[in-house]
């Protein structure tokens, strides 16, 4: 245990980190290293693979997940932007070489292979695009001659341009969501509200028309005819599991589905682990946006604010979208379940995220009573 009496890093840091968020962090980890070990191994046997295979995969990937999550955690708030905004550069870059390299997979070119590693560059753009916009936010707040607002939007046709060239509908629709509500934060006027749910409805309509993968999807969604054989199975899975589930080792949705151990990984949850279980990480999800909706609330400082917000509304949409396509409530989409679902791009981009949470939220004594003063005074609060 580090004494309070100790002065340096990594004692500064310990007591002044959420300890709640870190461990929450560190929890669904866990979970999803036990669960790589019920939903990972029939997959493995299908491909000819050693049955450890996707387990000693998600291994490796845990420490340097935590190594990222906790050397982030340890940035200030301009160190954080000036991070999001170097990862930011150099994902964008990354998406726009995916176009011409990329490797395809299912029908989609969202992986590049560096160095023989598999990176999806959309997946790290995510947290650093909500860091960037809530700093743009933030500066036209502050001094509203500064156009952040307007290349808030220039960003995110960029960022949305890139992702459906791949194409990635339900990324874009996240990027989407969260973004929105990071503006709406900032005070979007009524115009832009009327100005961009328009474009979204058109946006929508002109996916469905244009992207025959999409309007197959939502077809199959709306009528249930065609093949709909992952879903149903997921969500008959789920029915099967009833309160305490069928015990570890006893599903068998994980033995049908290609994709148990990554889009699919709640329902083999629910089949051999209960209703319960996956009520319980339902709630460890809602717990992580409602804290950090609770700490951007008491946040005087506008970027802190708006990132903070943004990060975890990213986490719990993601999360709400892989839950709702298990319990077939949406569409069919592939989204990892944050920290829970195998792959390695989505373990570290997420521990990413919360280095960036964890970061924003530490508690800063004497930063703060400056804040109350000024504030209170009506100067203001001081940029980072």
């Amino acid at each position: 245990m580090v004494s309070r009496a100790e002065r340096g890093p990594v004692a500064d840091w310990f007591w002044t980190i959420d300890r709640l968020f870190l461990a929450t962090f560190i929890l669904l980890m866990g979970v999803g290293f036990m669960l790589s070990f019920a939903a990972s191994p029939p997959v493995a046997e299908r491909l000819g693979l050693d049955s450890f295979h996707f387990v000693k995969r998600h291994a490796l990937f845990l420490l340097p997940s935590l190594s990222v999550m906790i050397g982030i955690s340890f940035l200030s708030p301009r160190q954080v932007r000036r991070a999001a905004i170097i990862l930011l550069g150099a994902s964008l870059g990354m998406m726009v070489l995916v176009l011409f390299i990329g490797q395809e997979v299912k029908g989609s070119m969202r992986w590049i292979s560096i160095a023989g590693i598999s990176i999806q560059p959309s997946e790290f753009m995510k947290p650093a695009f909500v860091v960037v916009c809530a700093w743009l936010f933030a500066e036209h707040a502050k001094q509203p001659e500064i156009p952040g607002n307007l290349l808030s939007i220039l960003l995110f046709g960029i960022v949305g341009a890139l992702l459906i060239a791949q194409p990635d509908l339900g990324q874009t629709v996240l990027t989407a969501t969260v973004w929105g509500g990071m503006f709406f934060m900032a005070g979007m006027p009524w115009l832009w509200i009327i100005v961009l749910a328009a474009l979204a409805i058109g946006g929508f309509f002109a996916a469905y028309t244009v992207l025959p993968h999409v309007a197959g999807r939502i077809d199959r969604f709306l009528t249930g005819e065609g093949d709909t054989f992952q879903v149903d199975t997921a969500r008959e899975a789920i029915i099967r599991g009833d309160w305490l589930g069928r015990g570890p080792g006893e599903g068998v949705v994980k033995r049908i589905i290609p994709d148990s151990h990554t889009d699919f990984v709640f329902s083999v949850a629910a089949e051999e682990f209960g209703i319960l279980f996956c009520m319980v990480i339902v709630m460890i999800f809602a717990f992580l946006v409602m804290r950090g909706l609770s700490h951007a609330f008491r946040e005087r400082n506008d970027f802190n604010r708006f990132a903070v917000a943004g990060l975890v509304l990213q986490i719990g949409i993601q999360s709400l979208i892989n839950i709702g396509v298990n319990l077939e409530l949406l569409p069919a989409k592939g989204m990892t379940l944050p920290l829970i679902s195998y792959g390695g791009s989505s373990m570290v981009a997420i521990c990413v995220t919360a280095g960036f949470i964890l970061a924003l939220t530490r508690h800063r004594p004497e930063k703060r009573a400056v804040e109350r003063s000024l504030f209170r005074s009506g100067v203001g609060v001081p940029a980072e």
